[in-house]
């Protein structure tokens, strides 16, 4: 068994909510009993956390989940008070301290504010205070849908330098087309996200199909990741003490490239360039930077800074990458040389639209 250091554990709306469909006190307190007692064997816990719109629903005295957007909001400001009350005085009992965090796209998109979330979440620990983390649904739009919390937490879960993503739900873990659980997986592939399916819940916003990309994120990134069944009696605990539960997933890939890991998981891309066939070469095969000469088309509305898709001339998204020019410069200067710059756009620029250190392969 490996010794974990660090763990996210992402906690689905079905696993802490009652037969009322409101918020169960009870697993809510078993939860801070069992994040007691891994930070007694000195892991360091993350919560990120469903289970907001859920909660107000119940002290809104709403029967159903709420169709439009404002409503949503609504249940998520008064959930998310009481959620957080509970998990507050729970660990209170137990000598800890909650931080909130509520934390949207936009926050991972900009890297100044990604490596924020990131020193808040090591000055909480440092303190031992835990960090409790969910969706900020009363401002999120498009993000309220089923599954961003699983993405969620497989951010978090690389942010943070974690060594395992638990992700606890209310069934036993990933199961095949015989109904038989399957114990492990050695990769994510295409066909593992097939046994996914699509997500049926009402009150939360989770699925298989957004746990096994979560998965899929995290063992790129070279963390571990269990879904395990939620109900299971002190199910945390024995996880980190060694106990087989769920599915494991195998965490394979290189901890060290965490800058290029934001650009091709975290960020989401604010454009799209198509290149030509030498562009594409000299990136898949060469290892090179991507220069305006070899671009054809510029979309979308991404400033310098931003990430970017780069997409070869059948629109196959081949590699995302930290843009050097804004969309509005970029066409300009598209198809051309790096000596024509200086007369186009008034100033000397760098002479790669993306640099191959800030360009990943997808």
């Amino acid at each position: 068994m490996k010794k974990y250091k660090r763990i996210v554990i992402k906690i689905g709306t079905k696993v802490i909510t009652s037969k009322d469909r409101g918020l169960d006190a009870e697993r809510v307190d078993e939860i801070a009993y069992q994040v007691e007692a891994a930070m007694t064997r000195g892991i360091d816990v993350i919560l990120v956390t469903s289970g907001a719109i859920g909660a107000g629903m119940q002290v809104l005295k709403m029967k159903k989940r709420p169709a439009d957007i404002a409503s949503l909001q609504a249940a998520a400001a008064v959930g998310q008070y009481h959620m957080m009350y509970l998990y507050g005085e729970f660990l209170k009992k137990r000598q800890y301290n909650v931080g909130q965090i509520l934390l949207t796209q936009e926050d991972f998109n900009d890297r100044k504010r990604y490596l924020n979330i990131k020193h808040t979440i090591n000055a909480l620990l440092t303190h031992k205070i835990i960090p409790v983390i969910n969706e900020n649904d009363t401002v999120a739009t498009e993000e309220i849908k089923c599954g961003d919390n699983d993405r969620l937490s497989s951010l978090v879960a690389d942010l943070c330098e974690a060594d395992l993503l638990i992700l606890l739900t209310d069934v036993d873990g990933l199961l095949d087309g015989t109904g038989t659980l399957v114990r492990e997986v050695p990769e994510v592939t295409a066909q593992v996200l097939k046994m996914g399916g699509k997500s049926h819940c009402d009150l939360g916003t989770g699925g298989m199909a957004t746990k096994l990309e979560a998965a899929k994120n995290v063992t790129a990134a070279g963390i571990d990741c269990i879904i395990a069944n939620g109900k299971e009696r002190h199910i945390i605990t024995r996880i980190v003490a060694g106990e087989t539960f769920g599915t494991r997933f195998m965490g394979k890939g290189d901890k060290s490239l965490a800058k290029k890991r934001w650009i091709a998981y975290s960020s989401r891309p604010k454009g799209t360039v198509s290149i030509d066939d030498g562009a594409t070469v000299a990136i898949l095969e060469k290892n090179k930077s991507l220069l305006a000469s070899g671009i054809a088309e510029v979309a979308g509305n991404f400033r310098s800074g931003d990430v970017i898709s780069i997409s070869d001339k059948k629109g196959v998204e081949i590699a995302r990458g930290v843009a050097n020019y804004s969309a509005h410069d970029l066409a300009k200067i598209k198809g051309l040389k790096t000596s024509s710059f200086r007369s186009i756009l008034g100033s000397e620029g760098p002479d790669e639209v993306i640099h191959k250190d800030n360009l990943v392969i997808i």
